[in-house]
């Protein structure tokens, strides 16, 4: 009984982990890149514009 015990903690971790991810990848929404490229680029040109002008 106590080796069925054993065996049942890793059946019942892994529909745990299971679940929850699930659950953690419900409310992903696909972002595109822009909002990111978009600061960097803003980022860059302020780079350029301080070292340009010494």
């Amino acid at each position: 009984m106590a080796a069925l015990a054993w065996l049942l903690i890793p059946l019942v971790a892994t529909i745990a982990a299971g679940l929850w991810g699930s659950w953690a990848n419900r409310t992903r929404r696909i972002r595109s890149d822009g909002p990111e490229l978009d600061g960097y680029a803003r980022f860059r040109e302020a780079m350029e514009k301080s070292t340009s002008g010494t």
